[in-house]
């Protein structure tokens, strides 16, 4: 019999965050408590379609709030704690590191001490069946040559603010499970795309822009490579792991679709050509536009996802282009989610240019 647990989502109404609630919601039993502050990349839209459900459960609170986290914890008593609330965007932090480092480093500090308290004062069987599952990214590897893939063991080397507030609290999860005892696993994923991701990223930005006729940004040449992962992928794996990986070990989970920029934002624009063409016939490829790089913009990432695949059976079901039309598809069909967006949170505007 399936044993249903009660799983605690921080970050639970932003982008993959939000995708892993639907999940659990629509394809399992558990019960889910959503912990999510709102920010500008928090919607509680993108939990709509699940927020009648009796088994969802959602707190307004920051993880940096101790007394907040504590009383969640013991009123809640969760048996796994996902965590994914983090700020994310790269040229963000490029902007306003402040921000990052309260949230990813000291929240996620404040986040471990509140589990740890509630994991101590739980029974015996009770703590075997805990696990605290830290969410993070690639990034914190830094930046790839042209041959080889991140692998568990790769050696941290992040490059931006971001990625460097991601990586410490890497070492405080990895930290706190050595020193304590603590049942937590991490996971290192590569660049997720698809439904309900906020128009400041790469993908969404292109389809609205090219949607609206406007200018479509590239940094540099083009020529920087990322793994894609389609969210529910990513969302489905990350539930795996929480409820069968192994305390004190970390798993990558990445799409095995490498592209350029570039290349992205072409196949971007070929499927709107086909789906919602140009009034006047004109291919949307001609509003690319090369722009001055991101500082430090790191040129490749990749993942290897064999272990995760050897070790917990999980391998991706989209392909890149499967993964693609469905998020194309998606936009377009909902346009009072992102319109809300664009007519005041986030215009579309250049990021990350102050350095």
């Amino acid at each position: 019999m399936l044993k249903c647990y009660r799983f605690l989502v921080t970050g639970g109404a932003g982008f993959i965050g939000s995708a892993v609630v639907r999940y659990l919601i629509e394809a399992s039993p558990h019960e889910v408590c959503v912990v999510d502050k709102l920010t500008y990349a928090g919607n509680l839209d993108n939990l709509a379609s699940v927020a009648g459900n009796p088994r969802l459960l959602f707190k307004r609170a920051d993880i940096c709030d101790a007394r907040a986290m504590r009383q969640i914890c013991k009123s809640f008593r969760p048996d796994i704690i996902m965590h994914l609330a983090a700020e994310s965007h790269v040229d963000r932090s490029i902007d306003g590191p402040d921000a990052f480092i309260e949230t990813n480093v000291a929240g996620t500090y404040v986040l471990l001490q509140s589990a740890r308290q509630y994991w101590q004062s739980l029974s015996t069987a009770e703590q075997a069946r805990f696990r605290f599952h830290h969410v993070s990214t690639d990034e914190v590897f830094g930046s790839l040559g042209d041959e080889g893939l991140f692998l568990e063991t790769s050696p941290y080397q992040p490059n931006s603010p971001y990625s460097a507030s991601k990586a410490a609290s890497d070492h405080l999860v990895r930290a706190w499970h050595h020193t304590y005892g603590m049942p937590a696993v991490t996971s290192n994923c590569s660049n997720n795309y698809g439904p309900y991701h906020f128009p400041e990223k790469l993908i969404p930005l292109t389809i609205l822009n090219a949607l609206e006729g406007k200018p479509i940004p590239v940094y540099g040449d083009g020529g920087n490579i990322r793994d894609w992962l389609y969210v529910e992928d990513h969302a489905r794996a990350l539930v795996q792991i929480a409820v069968s990986g192994q305390p004190g070990e970390s798993y990558n989970v990445g799409g095995a679709s490498e592209k350029t920029n570039l290349e992205v934002v072409r196949c971007i624009c070929q499927l709107m050509d086909e789906i919602a063409p140009d009034a006047a016939g004109n291919p949307h490829e001609r509003l690319i536009v090369l722009v001055t790089d991101r500082p430090g913009h790191d040129r490749r990432y990749a993942i290897d996802a064999s272990k995760i695949k050897r070790d917990l059976g999980w391998v991706a079901c989209e392909t890149f282009d499967t993964g693609l039309r469905k998020t194309v598809r998606w936009y377009l069909d909902n346009p009072q989610w992102w319109k809300r967006i664009r007519s005041g949170l986030y215009r579309g505007e250049r990021l990350g240019i102050s350095a």
